[in-house]
């Protein structure tokens, strides 16, 4: 798992039809200070995220396909959650 930021929305008008009926973000990953590091990557949104949320991120797509209870379903990254705040002591 991972705290990212949403930083866009992937449109497009064809999609595998596994996808169909999910809204796709880009997220960027956040260091412990709540700084931006790495790229982009996609994420399914399940929580209707928008864009400069906070968000908790999964990337493992074993757990993302038990989730959507799809096993076919081409996806590694899976938005969990929206985070309204972290703390980290040290």
């Amino acid at each position: 798992m991972q705290i990212a930021v949403v930083t866009g929305q992937v449109v497009s008008t064809e999609k595998q039809p596994e996808f169909k009926g999910y809204k796709l973000l880009l997220v960027r990953a956040l260091d412990l200070q709540g700084r931006p590091r790495g790229g982009e990557s996609m994420a399914i949104d399940t929580v209707d995220a928008g864009l400069g949320d906070t968000v908790l991120v999964n990337k493992e797509g074993g757990c993302a396909r038990m989730v959507l209870k799809n096993d076919r379903i081409p996806v590694q990254a899976l938005i969990l959650g929206v985070v309204d705040g972290f703390h980290v002591e040290g």
